[in-house]
């Protein structure tokens, strides 16, 4: 019965995956955190390169699997385009991507509130409009302050960085004498 069950969960993640993960986090949100600029650079200098990487096999997955060739030509020239400018400018890349974020959060953040405001009156109850008030106020204050979200966005992804670490190394632990056990 226990066999049957645990084949029906599907594979497993090895504990020690998870917490190289954590480790990773806790790193990377400790470097966001004491030098949030040399940190930002480089990781954005990564996400450039992957963005080119990504965008070539998109290509070459076009000319191996025609289904979606349009969506796959998009894409990977878009790629390509978005990491050559990254490696090409980096310094501008470094601020322009977390703008880009923090744009995009905001604009998010003000249809989503817009949405839950709708689902309010249509009968969600006033919990569901009053996250929507919520949203549509932090999506409104990171468009009207788009420069100073952009400067705090290392601090606050690396305390995101740090939480989840944590959390992962808690829970590769839990999954571990779980796998014991």
């Amino acid at each position: 019965m226990a066999t049957a069950t645990a084949s029906q969960q599907g594979p497993t993640v090895p504990w020690w995956l998870v917490l190289l993960e954590g480790i990773a986090l806790v790193i990377l949100g400790a470097l966001l955190l004491t030098n949030p600029a040399s940190t930002t650079f480089v990781l954005i200098q990564f996400l450039g390169i992957y963005w080119l990487v990504k965008g070539i096999f998109e290509l070459v997955a076009m000319f191996i699997d025609h289904r979606q060739w349009g969506w796959k030509l998009f894409s990977g020239i878009l790629g390509i385009i978005a990491g050559i400018v990254i490696l090409q400018h980096p310094l501008w890349a470094t601020l322009l991507v977390p703008a880009t974020l923090v744009w995009l959060l905001g604009f998010f953040g003000v249809i989503m509130g817009g949405i839950s405001i709708f689902q309010a009156f249509k009968g969600g109850g006033w919990v569901t409009g009053l996250l929507g008030v919520l949203s549509i106020i932090f999506g409104l204050y990171l468009l009207a302050n788009t420069f100073i979200s952009t400067l705090s966005f290392p601090w606050v992804l690396g305390i995101f960085a740090l939480i989840g670490g944590a959390v992962a190394i808690w829970n590769s632990f839990k999954v571990r004498s779980l796998q014991k056990a």
